[in-house]
């Protein structure tokens, strides 16, 4: 792929140049928005200290987004399991990421 396939997205104020077919470019362009946007709610919460940290949580919640969304499409009793995992996991991180952070701060 050339250069010319290479489009330049910007998450978190920092820019990616990520090389995606061109008829992917607009579907790469609202992901990295969509993502974008998550990680400043994040951010903004003031519960998550660090980028790193940051995408984490905002792959969690979209993960968690996903999984809710085709657990609704299918509405199988597995997916409650699911769904009740992935709230679980989400709890369990914020809890840590929050008693990390009153450790660094205290």
């Amino acid at each position: 792929m050339s250069s010319s396939n290479s489009v330049t997205v910007q998450i978190l104020d920092k820019e990616y140049s990520i090389i995606c077919p061109p008829e992917e470019r607009n579907n790469l362009v609202s992901a990295a928005r969509y993502l974008d946007g998550k990680m400043r709610e994040i951010r903004s919460s003031g519960k998550v200290i660090g980028a790193d940290r940051i995408a984490v949580m905002a792959a969690l919640n979209i993960t968690h987004e996903m999984l809710h969304r085709q657990e609704d499409r299918t509405d199988a009793p597995a997916g409650n399991a699911t769904r009740e995992q992935v709230r679980d996991l989400l709890d369990r991180v914020d809890k840590a990421l929050s008693d990390d952070a009153d450790t660094k701060i205290g």
